[in-house]
């Protein structure tokens, strides 16, 4: 995956990551601005789950959400 498409397309990915994880605030997902440590260390503390399971909900949301990691730029 690559995240410097997310991190360019943040506002877009920002509601998509809100529906999954509907307890990382506004203020949590600016401050993450679409860095994915950042992003699983949120979803860690915010949940109270390890980093292995943190880790494989970002995995998991990544592939159904393939689409924001193509080139924007590609029309």
């Amino acid at each position: 995956m690559n995240w410097d498409r997310i991190e360019g397309n943040w506002k877009q990915a920002k509601g998509k990551v809100k529906e999954q994880w509907g307890k990382l605030t506004d203020d949590y997902l600016n401050k993450i601005a679409g860095k994915r440590d950042q992003l699983v260390g949120k979803i860690q503390e915010s949940y109270g789950i390890g980093k292995e399971d943190a880790e494989r909900q970002v995995k998991d949301w990544e592939a159904r959400n393939e689409a924001l990691f193509n080139d924007v730029r590609k029309h």
